[in-house]
């Protein structure tokens, strides 16, 4: 009898042990990740061409100037303030921007503005003011050229220039 005892007692102590068993407590522990990036000032410059057309030194520009419009274009990292400057050209004499056909010269001019009076340069306060970048989307200047009436001693034929266009921000 007592060994029925002690084996009821054991089976007892099994079941309550298997239905009592301790729930596990998880512990924790927390740090922090610092996460950093740095946005860089960056600007882009493309343009389209400004094209004046025919020059018709005889009759229509003998005493007319020729004008005409091509455009900068640019895109820069927000808030970052840019200058556009345009240099004289690949065949200037000078300060004297010039189209060439061969030996032969058409001389012009490009302005930041529509009255064509103030020049469009490459330095100090020639530079076009674009100001502070409001976004990163592309904004568009209009470059104005003009080609001054009464260059008679230019012959027939095809003149070109190639300016070029740096943003600086």
């Amino acid at each position: 009898m007592n060994f029925r005892r002690v084996q009821s007692f054991a089976i007892a102590c099994g079941v309550v042990a298997l239905t009592s068993t301790p729930k596990a407590v998880a512990a924790t522990a927390t740090a922090t990740l610092a996460v950093s990036a740095t946005v860089t000032s960056n600007c882009t410059i493309s343009t389209t061409a400004l094209a004046f057309g025919s020059y018709d030194p005889v009759v229509t520009h003998a005493s007319a100037n020729l004008d005409g419009t091509g455009t900068v274009v640019i895109a820069c990292t927000k808030g970052a303030a840019a200058t556009i400057g345009l240099n004289t050209g690949s065949n200037a004499s000078g300060t004297t921007r010039r189209m060439a056909n061969g030996t032969d010269y058409l001389t012009y001019e490009v302005y930041k503005e529509t009255g064509r009076s103030t020049v469009w340069g490459n330095t100090g306060t020639e530079r076009y003011d674009a100001g502070t970048a409001p976004s990163s989307a592309a904004q568009t200047f209009t470059v104005y050229g003009r080609v001054t009436g009464g260059q008679t001693s230019a012959p027939a034929g095809s003149y070109a220039d190639t300016l070029t266009a740096t943003v600086n921000f």
